[in-house]
């Protein structure tokens, strides 16, 4: 009996020595990133720079274009009338003075509600649809920056069908297949865009990926893990606390690029990745600018 009792103490301890061995390691690291280590890495603004605007919204991504970050990263949801929406939740309760699933409203309903920041105060903004975002991008190219868009498709379970579909449309549509890059948790969605059209450049999300084992954390669920399985996909971006530099390498040696999720400032465990997804690509790409002097 005290035998069981002894195990049923260790096992989690071990469990938990096990999975937070990739943090502990990055206690070794390096921290604090310098001009010299962003030179080729890409700034991802996470929902447009959360931290410096209000998320995933039209204004939130001009500051983040502004800012200097490649990147601009969004979240798309599909209404009840399928049109595609902007926003990081399945329903506007967080980020709006509304409430309601994006899957059970119509666009229209949706456009009734105005989005908070993040202390929670009202502004002029709303939901924007991916043609509005589609169109900014046209304009912010054709001004000479070239700003890309990271589409993240927020896919669960059966929700949101033939949102892949209507995503390629959008692309096809605004000739911007040279600057838009898909990413997903979800096998499926990246799987379908793969084989709708190949010529798509996709990017696999996970939470970590098991110390010595083939399966990674897809959130909420485990999955098994192969660089063949993710053959089409170009990078995997996953969270910055569980990378190792064994993996980053093991990645790199199979000719896929790494993005980390999510920073805030520069002062980080440095790591040789590919981009930074970032809630302030303005301190980021200051840094990048002018080295060691901060805004």
């Amino acid at each position: 009996m005290k035998k069981k009792k002894w195990l049923l103490a260790v096992i989690p301890v071990m469990l938990v020595a096990y999975m937070g061995f990739p943090v502990m390691l990055q206690m070794f690291h390096h921290w604090g990133y310098q001009q010299s280590d962003l030179k080729n890495m890409e700034i991802i603004a996470h929902r447009g720079g959360a931290s410096i605007g209000p998320e995933n919204t039209l204004a939130c991504y001009k500051k983040g274009i502004e800012a200097g970050a490649d990147i601009i990263e969004i979240d798309i949801h599909q209404t009840k009338d399928n049109q595609i929406v902007i926003c990081h939740d399945q329903s506007i309760n967080r980020t709006t003075n509304g409430k309601g699933l994006i899957r059970e409203m119509t666009l229209q309903e949706i456009r009734q509600y105005r989005a908070l920041d993040a202390d929670g105060n009202l502004t002029d903004e709303q939901l924007p649809t991916l043609d509005e975002v589609f169109n900014l991008f046209l304009q912010t190219r054709a001004s000479g920056n070239p700003c890309k868009l990271l589409v993240e498709i927020k896919r669960t379970n059966n929700i949101y069908q033939g949102i892949e579909e209507r995503l390629l449309q959008k692309i096809e549509h605004y000739s911007a297949k040279e600057w838009v890059i898909v990413q997903s948790f979800n096998d499926f969605a990246l799987e379908r865009i793969h084989q709708l059209d190949p010529s798509v450049r996709l990017e696999k999300l996970f939470f970590l990926k098991l110390p010595g084992l083939p399966i990674i954390m897809d959130w909420f669920h485990f999955t098994w893990f192969s660089y063949e399985k993710y053959n089409y996909v170009s990078s995997f971006n996953m969270h910055y606390r569980w990378l190792s530099t064994s993996l980053l390498n093991e990645i790199h040696q199979h000719g896929k690029e790494v993005k980390v999720w999510t920073l805030e400032g520069p002062d980080a465990p440095v790591m040789n990745v590919d981009g930074i997804i970032t809630n302030r690509p303005d301190l980021w790409a200051s840094k990048r600018r002018v080295g060691n002097e901060m805004p």
